[in-house]
């Protein structure tokens, strides 16, 4: 039976179709016979306690000449049998959080919401790795400045960042020593008020940071390496890293079996691992990626897997 999928993302005309795994998505709805509906930018709104959207009927091609069409816009009640693909990407600043409110509303009105709006809200993506400390390398979290500097002092490498930075941006690798590590600290922290993290550095990410994708808590067989390049230590492609495609090590395959029943049970259908040599870095729920790169290395269809999953819910 045809399904209503609507979407919130991005502005669809500003997106890279050849990597942009919320078109993936759109594309196998789309030969699926579903209906696609795209939420204008700003659409989600609440009257008199009922969650609804200003939507476009969207049609899409993989063409980079042309890859969507818009129909005209209508204010549209979320209502039963919904799918809602949030995709929007980070930050999850206040606007990101009060979207999510607006579609906890339209999951009570018996819209499916993928991915959970609570667990939007709830998993930071940094923070959320630490509910799986056995798969986490030595990793703190503290304002306090003098806290940071020890931990680097005891691991001798680590790597600091912010817990909500996106696409490699406020990465910093310090040695212990290091002349530049006071304002590194001063810089995260702010002077000791906000939260950042270290994390012992581990060696392996010469060898690629991979993003293993699981879907409805399942792991993807293949993950793609983003490999940094150059001078560079991030494999974050947004910072110029090279993506190579893997098949999964027996210990990719275990950090998923301990992290992808959880995602499952909170109603992340579709997450994003990364892992860097044995360890387990962040835990991506807003809108991961890396869908059409795998897709096409490896013959596979990924979002079929993950409309496999929401049809098998409606």
């Amino acid at each position: 039976m045809p399904l209503d999928i609507i979407v919130v993302m991005d502005p669809i005309g500003s997106i890279k179709i050849a990597k942009d795994s919320t078109f993936a998505m759109l594309l196998e709805a789309q030969r699926r016979g579903h209906r696609l509906l795209y939420v204008l930018p700003g659409g989600l709104a609440v009257a008199d306690g009922r969650a609804q959207a200003t939507v476009a009927p969207l049609a899409v091609r993989d063409d980079p000449a042309g890859w969507f069409e818009l129909g005209p816009g209508a204010v549209r009640p979320f209502q039963h049998g919904d799918v809602v693909l949030m995709r929007k990407d980070p930050p999850v600043d206040p606007a990101y959080l009060h979207d999510t409110q607006i579609l906890g509303l339209a999951q009570r009105a018996g819209a499916l919401v993928v991915n959970d709006p609570q667990g939007l809200r709830d998993m930071n993506e940094k923070l959320t790795a630490l509910e799986f400390p056995q798969c986490c390398p030595p990793t703190l979290v503290s304002r306090d400045p003098r806290a940071i500097k020890a931990f680097v002092a005891e691991h001798g490498d680590a790597v600091l960042k912010t817990l909500d930075g996106m696409g490699g941006r406020s990465i910093f690798r310090a040695r212990h020593g290091d002349p530049n590590l006071n304002v590194i600290l001063e810089t995260l922290t702010e002077g000791g008020r906000h939260l950042a993290m270290a994390q012992r550095y581990i060696p392996e990410i010469a060898q690629g940071d991979k993003r293993i994708l699981l879907v409805d808590g399942v792991p993807v067989d293949y993950c793609l390496a983003r490999i940094p390049q150059g001078d560079e230590f991030r494999g974050n492609l947004a910072a110029g890293g090279r993506g190579e495609g893997r098949p999964l090590s027996e210990r990719d395959r275990w950090i998923a079996a301990q992290v992808g029943p959880e995602m499952k049970r909170r109603g992340m259908l579709f997450v994003g691992l990364d892992v860097i040599g044995d360890w387990l870095t962040e835990v991506n729920v807003t809108s991961p990626t890396c869908i059409r790169e795998l897709d096409a290395r490896f013959g596979l269809n990924i979002a079929g897997l993950l409309f496999d999953a929401i049809e098998a819910r409606r």
